[in-house]
């Protein structure tokens, strides 16, 4: 599903909110937006994150960790596909196992 909002719209509500002046909330800026403050929020921690200020898992390392694991499962399933030719062909080299001949 896409994000329903474009991270360079994201990237500037998040600029106006940190650079407000005195007296201006978050839920003034949310709304002069027209985004749910604690949406907000949630984009600001990301970008706290993003930028170094707070310790966590920043988008990039987390887009690279879905990718990551996106391989490896289509890897797996890749290795059981293996694993089951090799399995059927097996059985049928067999001597006196499927074999038509006398």
């Amino acid at each position: 599903m896409p994000k329903p909002y474009p991270q360079e719209f994201r990237d500037d509500v998040v600029r106006v909110a940190r650079s407000r002046g005195d007296g201006v909330t978050i839920e003034q800026v949310a709304k002069d937006f027209g985004v749910h403050p604690m949406t907000l929020q949630k984009w600001m921690r990301r970008a706290d994150v993003d930028d170094g200020v707070k310790p966590g898992v920043t988008s990039s390392e987390s887009a690279e960790l879905r990718e990551a694991n996106k391989r490896i499962r289509l890897l797996e399933q890749e290795n059981e596909v293996l694993r089951r030719a090799a399995a059927y062909l097996s059985q049928a080299n067999l001597p006196g196992k499927g074999s038509t001949r006398s």
